[in-house]
């Protein structure tokens, strides 16, 4: 006879995923980071340097976009708990959206030569009809689905693994090969052109892959007969659950990492070390490489640590490594070194992190009688899209004020004031988010006590109740 937490809890609550499952639901992740990777790392290289916009208006560009993706995470965890198809409420939207998201990526590089003006309002219309449309119409309901696929905690943890493991590997597609495929075109606008239309064919395949296998399984009974929940009582139940608070600030921090190392290294490689032909992509794939090892190593070290142990030792040794580069700044060599020690550190959560968000949905649940996967996802994606493009307008304004010179040929002498600052943003700046990092899961207990609310859950489920 079944125990009432096993009875109760739902159909796919102890189903265990194929490897197949975990493979293509990690290539959705692969998909977004070839497109993400390049908006994140090198949009405002090109912007700069190979089209000529100031880095001031490319600053204004990312901080007023904020103002919109401050409500389309939200709209969008809304419209896909209203969602209803005979492939799900997450599952659809990977395939619906697969072609205006690539093809907004694209356009976001087909820069007019015209006036200033014109050039803010299209890279302002494309920036965010990828990044605030397409893209949050993909990765939020691509966040939910791991929660639709099983409520399994371990199973969500080894997707959130596979996914991490994979991800980097669409940035490495897109990032480390870019500027030598941009080289090879030419090395101007129109190369970049080329290769970002090579990314998104990958990029499309991948999110195809992802939807045809990636079904979702979990359904509660109690939820379906359960009254509407007014939009009010659910925004107010999602801003008191801590654990939500704790999980944003952690993803806003892996987003933010990515944003400013992958921003301000190539500058640094370029300005700092004088060559912008291969010292940037070698750190970059050095940095990708060691993220993919270290998740692969996660399941193994889960079984011992736990989620929140294992992720604080990680992040206090993103924080020795980081201070550690402070010692010697102008050395290649040593960067490179921090970089692989930073990334062992940083694996742990970037890994796992999507797994935590799972169980704050179930910590949701069990606190407020309130089921909330797609705005607990939503909030997620807010977090990180803020952290991106707060980061990028502070990069950009901060580069704007020590006298940064943009150029359409990428041949401008920098002043010191400007090499100086390019120094202490990656400096500084990354030293400090991880600090931050280790302060929020010190303060994380969700690991205790999800064991018990998993067992009142069950018993709740069994009544008939949420």
């Amino acid at each position: 006879m079944s125990t009432p937490t096993t009875a109760s809890l739902s159909n796919a609550g102890n189903i265990r995923l194929s490897w197949w499952n975990r493979l293509a639901y990690g290539c959705g992740d692969t998909a977004c980071n070839i497109v993400c990777g390049m908006i994140n790392a090198l949009l405002t290289l090109f912007y700069t340097d190979y089209v000529g916009i100031p880095i001031a208006t490319v600053g204004l560009v990312m901080l007023l976009s904020r103002v919109f993706d401050g409500t389309s995470d939200v709209i969008m965890g809304i419209i896909v708990n209203k969602t209803k198809s005979k492939w799900g409420k997450s599952r659809p939207w990977l395939l619906w959206m697969a072609i205006p998201y690539v093809l907004c990526a694209i356009a976001m590089f087909t820069v007019p030569q015209t006036s200033a003006t014109l050039q803010f309002w299209y890279i302002f219309v494309t920036y965010n009809l990828c990044t605030t449309v397409c893209y949050t119409a993909i990765n939020v309901p691509y966040g939910t689905l791991s929660t639709m696929m099983t409520r399994s905690s371990h199973e969500r943890d080894m997707l959130s693994i596979v996914r991490m493991a994979m991800a980097p590997v669409g940035r490495l597609i897109a990032v480390t090969f870019t500027m030598p495929v941009v080289k090879l075109f030419g090395d101007t606008q129109s190369a970049w052109v080329k290769a970002m239309m090579m990314w998104c064919v990958i990029a499309f395949i991948m999110l195809i892959i992802c939807f045809i296998n990636c079904k979702e399984r979990v359904q509660i009974v109690a939820e379906e007969h359960k009254e509407k929940v007014p939009f009010g009582k659910a925004i107010k139940a999602l801003l008191s659950n801590q654990y939500f608070w704790a999980t944003l600030i952690l993803w806003a921090i892996t987003c933010i990492h990515q944003t400013l190392i992958g921003t301000v290294t190539p500058y640094y490689c370029k300005y700092i070390f004088g060559n912008d032909e291969w010292m940037y992509s070698v750190l970059y794939m050095s940095e990708t490489i060691t993220l993919i090892v270290g998740a692969l190593i996660c399941p193994m070290l889960l079984k011992r640590f736990g989620k929140r142990d294992l992720c604080l030792a990680g992040c206090v040794l993103a924080v020795i490594s980081q201070a550690a580069f402070l010692l010697n700044p102008n050395s290649f060599v040593w960067m490179l070194v921090i970089t692989i020690i930073r990334a062992l550190g940083m694996a742990p959560i970037t890994s796992v992190l999507f797994g935590m968000m799972g169980d704050v949905v179930e910590y949701g649940q069990w606190k407020t009688h309130i089921r909330q996967e797609s705005l607990v996802f939503a909030g997620g994606s807010l977090g990180f899209k803020l952290g991106v493009g707060l980061t990028s307008a502070i990069i950009s304004a901060l580069l704007s004020v020590s006298g940064y010179i943009s150029s359409a040929t990428g041949g401008a002498v920098q002043p010191e004031t400007a090499k100086t600052m390019i120094m202490h943003i990656y400096e500084y700046g990354t030293l400090l988010i991880w600090v931050i990092a280790v302060i929020v899961l010190v303060l994380y207990k969700l690991d205790k006590i999800y064991p018990k609310i998993m067992q009142e859950l069950g018993e709740r489920e069994s009544r008939g109740e949420m």
